[in-house]
């Protein structure tokens, strides 16, 4: 699994971050963790592979820009330290 955080230019409010929020849950079918902040300007998820020229057509056709993109091993945090 891989944390993908995207940066998005253009959400002003929490109704900007469920629409990037919908597109990601749309386009990502193994999307997990999906989260999205439009204060920082960022959205998060989690998912085995996802195809990252699809999902920033799909933002561009929502009115939003994708304006970067990280990738890394997602490590799920265990309860208690073990």
């Amino acid at each position: 699994m891989k944390q993908y955080k995207l940066g998005i230019e253009g959400m002003a409010c929490t109704m900007c971050e469920a629409h990037i929020k919908d597109v990601i849950y749309n386009n990502v079918s193994d999307a997990k963790k999906v989260h999205a902040d439009f204060r920082k300007g960022e959205a998060s998820f989690v998912s085995e592979e996802a195809d990252i020229e699809k999902l920033k057509d799909k933002i561009s056709e929502t009115g939003y820009s994708l304006t970067s993109v990280s990738e890394e091993e997602y490590q799920k945090k265990r309860w208690f330290g073990r």
